[in-house]
């Protein structure tokens, strides 16, 4: 503790997917507890952390108050989570699936898509945590479409999906359209989504989006559709709160990411083809919320239940 704020040390590999998933986490945390949030770059070196974790030093923190917490996401950071934890103490908490033993850390928090294993340290998630939340004003008319590319899990044809993007467009034809790509969306895909803007339709790529535009776009949209392959992509827009649908994207196998989408429209939580709704749509997502009031709970020392305000 630093007087009455929890100190925190999040452990960065400089990887903006991993730093999303903290961000999450410290988002639900600070709507419960005053946070001192410490950012500490971590070198790729496992060799180097490990030694560190077995001399009970961690000399990137030097001059750092002692932590509460430690949290990392990312294979990089596992080893230097580890250091951390021994030199200074605090809880750790690993938000993927380790490499490294289970057990070792105080606690694991993994997307039920992922298959953890039962185990008093680890917190299933629905998906990966993220730092999205509604606006407290949705835009009723505006409707977003998310694109990603080809992946390890998934093929692409970008005439397919611009001709979904054309069907959902005609059947929605009152709302403000934005859509938007990534880094991996293919060369050709481009071009495609600037020959879909008219009045109503507006295409921004990826490279012009400012940070942080993304999050609070899916703050406010009222309906959003993402392509099948963009799984994280998926649970932020859920964590939007708006009506969210899935674009279909050929799979290269059938596997654990490759049946997300099926098992979330199973569960009535997402449209997929000429929906207009999804059956059972859940409130909006706060995965980060529930697993930082869990880890409150868990940990009294943290200042949650039985514990300091």
């Amino acid at each position: 503790m630093s007087g009455t704020h929890l100190v925190v040390w999040q452990l960065s590999d400089g990887k903006r997917g991993h730093e999303r998933q903290v961000e999450g986490l410290l988002a639900g945390l600070a709507r419960q507890r005053a946070l001192d949030v410490h950012r500490i770059a971590v070198a790729r070196t496992f060799v180097g952390h490990a030694a560190n974790a077995l001399a009970r030093r961690f000399p990137a923190a030097d001059g750092l108050p002692d932590p509460a917490l430690v949290i990392a996401a990312g294979s990089a950071c596992q080893a230097a989570l580890l250091a951390a934890r021994r030199a200074r103490g605090g809880r750790s908490v690993y938000l993927m699936r380790p490499a490294l033993p289970w057990r070792w850390f105080d606690a694991v928090v993994v997307p039920r898509h992922d298959d953890p294993p039962a185990a008093p340290n680890v917190i299933q998630s629905e998906g990966a945590l993220n730092p999205v939340r509604p606006a407290a004003q949705r835009a009723a008319e505006l409707g977003l479409v998310l694109l990603g590319g080809p992946s390890t899990h998934h093929a692409w044809d970008s005439a397919a999906i611009v001709q979904q993007i054309e069907r959902r467009l005609a059947r929605a034809p009152r709302r403000d359209w934005v859509v938007t790509d990534s880094r991996r969306s293919p060369p050709e895909l481009a071009a495609a989504l600037r020959g879909l803007e008219r009045d109503g339709v507006r295409y921004v790529p990826a490279a012009e989006c400012a940070p942080g535009w993304l999050p609070g776009e899916l703050g406010r949209a009222a309906e959003v559709w993402v392509s099948a392959d963009s799984v994280a992509m998926i649970y932020e827009a859920l964590s939007g709160g708006g009506l969210v649908g899935v674009l279909d994207v050929p799979s290269k196998r059938r596997d654990r990411i490759t049946r997300i989408a099926q098992a979330l429209h199973a569960r009535g939580w997402i449209m997929r083809g000429e929906e207009d709704a999804p059956a059972s749509p859940p409130s909006a997502l706060d995965e980060g919320g529930r697993v930082a009031a869990l880890l409150l709970q868990r940990w009294p020392e943290l200042g949650g239940a039985g514990g300091a305000p």
